[in-house]
């Protein structure tokens, strides 16, 4: 993992879900193809694309493809395993987990969803897909994952506590850029909209 690399993370287009979404497997949105074109552009090329195995990864990835290396779908790079919380509304699960939720939130990184999965959970198995890629040698590689997933790396790659990345906004369709110099990861940019 000696070779330098930019990681360029891409938030997967809009489900417009009003709820809670994990695993569940929601279509994106792709029909804005002038954003989806602007995305692309500013994009490096030639690099390595990689996506989560959820459609809404894997359709964004698709459609950012061009002649960009396309590497297989990774489960590892899903979002957050909400467990029972997913598809509920933020009140509902407030409503039936109120000192969990809270602490889920505000104390992030022991506390796990029922039956999902905690911020360390999330972050050792996103960490763990992050290097074995980095380690095959490409210069570039083109990310598209979740929300959570991005957090992670970005708290990585930054140094900070999970609460702190959770501080950071995290849109569709941007790009995050975190670069591997051999030795140590730094934070170039966060939520870029192109």
């Amino acid at each position: 993992m000696n070779t330098p690399v930019s990681w360029w993370w891409v938030r997967h287009g809009p489900t417009h879900a009003k709820s809670m979404v994990g695993w569940r497997d929601l279509p994106a949105d792709l029909s804005d193809t002038a954003a989806l074109s602007r995305l692309s552009d500013a994009l490096p090329e030639p690099a390595a694309l990689v996506s989560s195995d959820l459609s809404r990864a894997v359709a964004t990835a698709d459609a950012l493809a061009n002649r960009r290396l396309r590497l297989p779908h990774q489960r590892d790079l899903r979002e957050f395993n909400f467990g029972d919380w997913d598809g509920l509304h933020w009140n509902e699960v407030a409503t039936r987990d109120p000192d969990l939720s809270r602490a889920f939130w505000e104390d992030p990184g022991p506390h796990q969803a029922p039956n999902g999965e905690s911020w360390h959970q999330l972050a050792t198995r996103v960490s763990a897909t992050v290097d074995r890629v980095t380690s095959d040698g490409h210069r570039h590689v083109i990310a598209v994952a979740h929300f959570g997933v991005i957090l992670t790396q970005i708290a990585r790659a930054g140094n900070m506590t999970p609460y702190a990345a959770l501080g950071h906004k995290i849109d569709n369709l941007s790009v995050t850029r975190l670069d591997w110099d051999g030795r140590l990861w730094s934070v170039h940019s966060i939520n870029h909209r192109p």
